[in-house]
């Protein structure tokens, strides 16, 4: 990945989350300025307080943090014209599909209204690029495999929609306005710092915190359920250089995947985690039980793929990182900040 050429100043929103904080502490190792933004609504301190543990006190002068709803329209305008930024990276957002089931409206007044607060604030700023976080829950019940940015189908969830609805959005501010706007549509992210708590955790850490007490996990449907699994360094590099990309460039305006362009069946995911807990660990493989296996949740897509050939051309993205590299680097930095016991909550899984 080729580093900024020049420092710039970065607002990072949802600075305190598993992707954001990975944003924030991979620019200032590289000598930018970087304002983080989050409210604390799924994000932590402690990712705030890794992100300077993680830097030499000359660099950490170059990291400020507020704790700021991208919901307050004025709030935010007045942040962002303090700090003239160059770059806004927003990764603020309320995840999950079944969240967004049992709860619409809060999905949608963070996901949309904070989107549109958080875009008009930074052209009113004069921000030249703006780079956000959308999703590949957007294709829907599209059965065509893999997924290219061109073809969508029919949103299955409202968490769906109001990724949707903010690639829409970019692409008029883009047209209308002249901002430069590049959408990021992840797949299944996971790496260190991601919450494997509560009753909306991801598959990866869920699985992982559970495996290594010798806990029992669930798989919605028959296992055979297959995703595009992305470590989340590869979701750093993507940013860094749709925000750096030349302004000619196809990216702008638009929207691109970003995964590692293979698939892996929830059944394959559970033998790699398990294999690599029980060798971190030191246990027998019998020590880990066997999934329990429940229907499929509704919301749920059956198998999602990328195609990233337009990262990879337009962009000149790579995956640093495979599936099983990821894994393993994730099971030797996270196993050991695992607690003894599990926080109360039901299995959840993609």
């Amino acid at each position: 990945m080729t580093a900024p050429t020049t420092q710039k100043t970065w607002i990072v929103t949802g600075a305190a989350g598993f992707i954001g904080s990975h944003l924030c502490q991979k620019l200032l190792s590289l000598g930018q300025r970087v304002v983080g933004v989050d409210n604390f609504s799924t994000g932590s301190p402690k990712n705030i307080e890794a992100i300077r543990e993680s830097i030499s006190p000359p660099i950490a002068a170059l990291f400020t943090f507020f704790e700021q709803d991208i919901r307050d329209r004025e709030g935010l305008i007045q942040l962002v014209q303090q700090h003239t930024p160059d770059i806004v990276l927003h990764q603020a957002a309320l995840g999950s599909v079944p969240r967004s089931i049992v709860d619409p409206i809060a999905s949608h007044q963070s996901n949309v209204d904070g989107f549109i607060n958080m875009i008009e604030a930074s052209r009113l700023a004069q921000v030249k690029r703006f780079v956000y976080a959308s999703s590949s829950s957007v294709y829907g019940d599209i059965q065509e495999s893999p997924k290219v940015e061109e073809r969508v189908g029919h949103c299955l969830s409202p968490y769906a929609a109001t990724k949707k609805i903010d690639e829409i959005y970019a692409q008029v501010f883009g047209r209308v306005f002249g901002i430069e706007t590049v959408g990021l549509r992840y797949f299944n992210v996971f790496g260190p710092r991601q919450d494997p708590n509560g009753p909306y955790a991801a598959v990866i850490p869920r699985w992982l915190a559970a495996m290594s007490r010798k806990e029992q996990i669930v798989i919605y449907g028959d296992g055979s359920t297959s995703r595009d699994f992305c470590y989340v360094a590869n979701i750093v590099q993507a940013n860094i250089l749709a925000a750096t990309v030349n302004s000619s460039n196809r990216v702008i305006n638009n929207v691109v995947n970003v995964a590692c362009g293979a698939t892996t069946t929830l059944r394959e995911l559970q033998q790699m985690l398990r294999a690599q807990v029980v060798k971190a660990k030191g246990f027998s493989a019998e020590d880990i039980p066997e999934p329990k296996y429940e229907p499929f949740r509704k919301g749920d897509i059956a198998h999602s793929l990328a195609d990233i050939s337009l990262a990879r051309e337009a962009l000149g993205y790579y995956p640093s990182h495979s599936v099983e590299e990821g894994i393993a680097e994730l099971v030797s930095t996270e196993l050991c900040r695992i607690p003894a016991k599990a926080s109360p909550g039901p299995q959840v899984t993609v």
